[in-house]
């Protein structure tokens, strides 16, 4: 089986990775992981590497927006699973399992807003990521269902890498200084933003309220406990291998695609303070 992933180094995509390989291994399939190092060309050559070497499979958390790497695969009726971004030209050519990217975001700003918070800042991920851009949509939904502006001083794009995570918490610093909360939008950013946070001795929640991702164990380590949007990582990695099984147990029913999305949850710490509002004013604190 084949693995295409953009980073190696991401403890989110290792997690996947190992709870996929735990069953295919028991059904006798060895893994060759290749990482695209988030590099559109590099995926290319390594979707086209696993298909020389003759891979019964090919998952792929893709980089590029369009799909184009894929294509080869699909051509070759190769079994594709799409796993955590999905990629619209290829609806229905594919298999997919991801989150509710959207819900994720939706309900963490949602709960900001309900404990008080009005000037909420978000570092999202790359632009053109699939997954980003549905969290940056949950987040501008959630705002204007509250009829709340968007401000655009509010929202800092980052790589999904810790150093990137570093730099955007430095820009939504210094770009929106009147912010009483921050929404992470994946681990290792959301370590970034505390190793800054740290460095500046900024005090959570008592400056800035934060709402991470991804990793529990990150919650209980950080003082205070950090509110974070837990994904079902063991079960994004379980459904996969499923959906790949099944593919070679029934090659007949190849044109039916399953589209996977399961759901978050929001586990709360005490990183995200309340703000008591007086005379309708939400946001002021007293």
């Amino acid at each position: 089986m084949g693995i295409v992933i953009p980073e190696l180094s991401n403890v989110f995509i290792t997690s996947v990775i190992s709870a996929m390989e735990d069953i295919l291994r028991q059904r006798g399939y060895g893994v060759l992981v290749c990482d695209s190092r988030t590099d559109p060309v590099l995926e290319q050559q390594a979707v086209q590497f696993l298909l020389n070497k003759r891979v019964d499979g090919i998952v792929v958390m893709p980089v590029s927006g369009d799909g184009a790497s894929i294509l080869p695969a699909i051509q070759m009726e190769i079994p594709v699973v799409l796993i955590d971004r999905l990629v619209e030209a290829l609806d229905g050519q594919v298999d997919s399992v991801s989150v509710d990217n959207f819900r994720a975001s939706y309900d963490s700003i949602d709960y900001l807003i309900q404990q008080g918070h009005q000037r909420i800042g978000i570092i999202a991920g790359p632009k053109g990521i699939y997954t980003s851009r549905q969290r940056l949509a949950g987040y501008r939904a959630a705002m204007e269902r509250h009829h709340l502006p968007v401000s655009e001083s509010m929202i800092h794009f980052s790589d999904y890498t810790l150093q990137g995570g570093y730099h955007a918490a430095e820009e939504f610093l210094a770009c929106a200084p009147e912010a009483t909360a921050l929404f992470v939008t994946n681990y290792e950013m959301t370590l970034g933003t505390m190793l800054l946070f740290n460095e500046m001795g900024i005090k959570i929640p008592d400056q800035v309220s934060v709402i991470g991702f991804d990793n529990l164990e990150l919650a209980r380590i950080v003082n205070p406990k950090l509110t974070i949007v837990e994904q079902p990582i063991r079960e994004l990695g379980i459904r996969t291998a499923e959906i790949l099984l099944e593919r070679f147990a029934k090659p007949e029913e190849a044109e039916k695609r399953s589209k996977v999305v399961l759901s978050t949850s929001l586990q709360l710490g005490n990183s995200v303070k309340k703000i008591v509002s007086s005379n309708g004013d939400r946001g002021k604190e007293i």
